[in-house]
């Protein structure tokens, strides 16, 4: 038998595509573990829907209300205060004032106000109750000291604390964004009693918000009174301050020209002269860097460049008084490339030796230096320009100098002077407008105003807000999806069963040699290859009972895999062995052999698992004789045929069972009679299948494998750890030698798992689904 290429089982190797795909793997993962999936998830909605059942109905009261500007009927020193708009013109005002009333409505003392008020104390919602945490609690802190007897709620630390806790858990206060609406919320288990602490808690804060304006306004008004007769003195001292500095300064006070202060419009001759010395600083500036960029673009001597001057929009003002010498150059020039161009004309026409040619190029040589010439004019007039406009500039600079010092020194005085009249201006002011508010401080004490609108008043809700049953029951089932979902991947990445063809692959170094799907019996749902045991008699073979069912089709193709070895003969001896037992060997070999022998071949199946058997159940015989007789040589081998079982549904078919347990089944398998009778039949039959022992819990089929042309070792699907498997081979393979004709059959895959689709290209297909014919009988659509 020859090896794959690329492989060393012997076998050909199935084209299997290895592309990954991360989300078909994922998918197969949630198919293998869906159990764990419904589980959690049946789980989690359970607990949601006795969680809703047991839970106590909150009734949930609302109220809106509406926060306005500040308005403007509040001792302030604003200047605007008077006016329609009034308020903060500040944009982070309004958002300021809204969390500010949202914190009061949440602070402790609004909610003691209201649970005074109400007498919450005495209702049965505020009750003292059980908690688990407080139970917790109490277990491991000593309990607080009790609350003297028939004292008020403020001087009981225990129970107001309670009260407190229990009434903020149950309020919430929300700012509506891109609103001035304040929701407030109570949820409680009596909707009236719900509706009434909302509305009361708003019309504390009302109330709360009036008293806190005219408590400031009343103490602003006081301390004004105080401070009135001081700054009075102190504002006229200013003004005379003011005055005496301003004739110190020299600056004159021109009326009426318009600044609008009344004060009139500052001139001072020696600012002005300031002002000139500096235009003409900058004038002498600008006119150096002109006439030093001409004479740097001058200096460079090229023509092209110089030539380009007037189109320089930055420099074409410097630069026109060299008008003259740039048309000299543009002339020159022109009469350059016309000598050029008769001379070029000239020799393409008569050639160099023409001599009207030495002629031109004479003349353009003349003209050439003309060219230089004009430009070194150029240069130094543009030098003499350029040193010309520095020393212009440097006498501005020293003009701008003295002009400067001049106007620093009178700057000096009517800084002190702009100060003393800014302060006496400001303290004058300050003192007309407090007098004005101390007049409207008395009016104001008997408005009752509030800038807090009441919008929508808090009704008794029909209907409870909690538990909301649908939303319980969709959030534990999402939960349980979530959570089914990572703990089916957890344990499909913890679990080390054979449940992926890659990962198979990955652990053979190849492809398997075949994928065989589970069968399931009609007989109690119970399956022949899949995660349950063989029914019993010969009604359990699939190849006779249900000859087009999925299974027994992937048993022809692994019969034609079988059949098609390259390059030599099929191997004539097979092993059907496994890791351990409860794998499906058994059942693969018996229905083998059936598939075999339905093409016309002669086919032996012995039953060679000398310690636990198992054919002579699946094809209803005793164990009277068998294998381990003709071993043992109770019987001879000329009378061996008597042990031999026939199948009449299937004539080519002999089997023969294992007969009586022995005491040394490896030592018989491994035996020289061993050999002698498969060489013997060797000569009889067409293929002989042996149906081995498991390869871990004993030696039986590692003995037995040296004689056989090739072994199966069968791997059952998320059933057989990785580990097993991977010893099994390893211990076959370290049995075998260099020919290794080891081939892993994947048995009892589920036909939409993963690994079946990836092998055979489908998950399920018609031509597996029995349809009447006709006449009678059936047929495979």
């Amino acid at each position: 038998m020859k090896a794959l290429t690329g492989s060393t089982t012997g076998f050909p190797a199935p084209m299997v595509d290895r592309r990954q795909n991360p989300l078909k793997g994922f998918v197969g993962i949630l198919n293998r573990r869906r159990l764990i999936i419904l589980r959690t998830t049946v789980l989690l909605v359970a607990g949601a829907a006795l969680l809703c059942i047991l839970m106590t109905r909150r009734y949930t009261a609302v109220a809106e209300i509406q926060v306005q500007k500040p308005n403007s009927d509040s001792l302030t020193l604003d200047s605007n205060a008077a006016s329609p708009a009034g308020g903060d013109t500040d944009p982070n005002s309004a958002s300021m004032n809204l969390e500010t009333q949202a914190t009061v409505l949440e602070s402790p003392a609004l909610a003691m106000k209201v649970i005074e008020d109400l007498h919450l104390e005495d209702t049965s919602a505020f009750k003292p109750h059980f908690t688990f945490t407080g139970w917790v609690n109490s277990l491991f802190s000593p309990p607080p000291p009790a609350d003297p007897a028939g004292v008020a709620l403020s001087a009981a630390p225990l129970r107001r604390d309670r009260l407190l806790k229990q009434f903020q858990e149950n309020l919430e206060v929300k700012i509506i964004p891109g609103t001035r609406v304040i929701e407030v919320a109570f949820s409680s288990s009596d909707p009236n009693l719900a509706a009434r602490v909302v509305n009361q808690l708003v019309a504390s804060l009302v109330n709360y918000s009036f008293q806190s304006r005219r408590t400031v306004d009343t103490e602003a008004s006081k301390f004004l009174e105080s401070q009135l007769a001081e700054m009075k003195a102190d504002s006229d001292a200013l003004e005379q301050k003011a005055v005496k500095l301003q004739k110190q300064t020299g600056v004159v006070q021109v009326a009426g020209s318009g600044d609008g202060d009344g004060q009139g419009q500052a001139y001072s001759s020696t600012l002005d002269q300031l002002q000139k010395a500096t235009a003409a600083v900058s004038q002498a500036h600008t006119n150096v860097i002109l006439k030093g960029a001409i004479y740097e673009v001058v200096k460079s001597g090229d023509p092209e460049t110089i030539m380009g001057l007037p189109s320089n929009t930055a420099l074409a003002g410097a630069a026109s008084g060299m008008s003259n010498d740039l048309a000299v150059i543009s002339s020159l020039r022109t009469r350059e490339a016309t000598l050029n161009g008769q001379i070029n004309e000239l020799l393409a026409k008569f050639g160099p030796a023409y001599p009207k040619v030495d002629e031109l190029k004479a003349d353009l040589t003349a003209i050439q230096n003309s060219i230089k010439e004009e430009i070194q004019r150029m240069r130094d007039r543009a030098r003499n320009e350029y040193v010309v406009a520095q020393q212009v500039e440097s006498g501005a600079k020293q003009l701008y100098d003295a002009e400067k010092q001049r106007a620093d020194e009178m700057n000096d005085k009517a800084v002190q002077y702009s100060m003393a009249r800014q302060q006496a201006d400001q303290s004058r002011s300050l003192y007309e407008k407090l007098q004005s508010r101390m007049k409207e401080a008395g009016v104001l004490e008997g408005f009752h105003s509030s800038n807090i609108t009441v919008v929508s008043p808090a009704l008794a809700p029909s209907a409870p807000s909690r538990p909301n049953i649908p939303l319980y029951l969709a959030g534990s089932l999402a939960t349980g999806l979530l959570f089914g979902c990572i703990m089916a991947v957890v344990v499909d990445l913890m679990d080390s069963k054979i449940a992926d063809i890659h990962g198979l692959e990955s652990l053979m170094g190849e492809a398997p040699f075949g994928i065989l799907p589970s069968f399931a019996a009609k007989k109690k749902g119970l399956r022949l290859s899949g995660h349950s045991f063989a029914l019993p008699g010969r009604e359990a073979i699939a190849a006779l009972k249900d000859p087009h069912s999925a299974y027994v089709e992937a048993l022809r193709a692994l019969r034609t895999t079988l059949l098609s070895t390259r390059g030599g003969a099929p191997p004539q001896v097979l092993l059907v062995t496994s890791s351990t037992e409860g794998e499906g060997k058994s059942t693969l070999s018996s229905n083998l052999a059936v598939v075999l022998a339905q093409q016309g071949k002669r086919v032996l199946l012995v039953d060679a698992d000398l310690r636990r058997p198992n054919l002579h159940v699946l094809f209803n015989s005793s164990l009277e004789v068998g294998l381990s007789t003709i071993l043992a040589g109770q019987l001879s081998v000329d009378a061996m045929g008597q042990a031999f079982l026939q199948v009449e549904a299937v004539p080519g078919l002999d089997i023969l069972l294992s007969g009586p347990i022995p005491a040394y089944s490896a030592e018989l398998l491994g035996s020289s009679k061993m050999r002698q009778l498969l060489d013997l039949w060797r000569g009889y039959y067409d293929f002989i299948i042996l149906d081995g022992a498991p390869v871990l819990p004993v030696t039986d089929s590692v003995v037995l494998s040296s004689q056989v042309d090739a072994t199966l070792l069968v791997a059952r699907y998320q059933s057989t750890q990785q580990q097993s498997l991977d010893l099994s081979l390893r211990t076959l393979r370290a049995q075998l030698g260099t020919n290794r004709h080891i081939g892993v059959v994947l048995n009892g895959v589920e036909r939409t798992a993963d690994a079946y689709y990836k092998y055979y290209g489908f998950s399920n297909s018609t031509y597996y689904t029995n349809t009447k014919r006709l006449g009678g009988g059936s047929e495979i659509s």
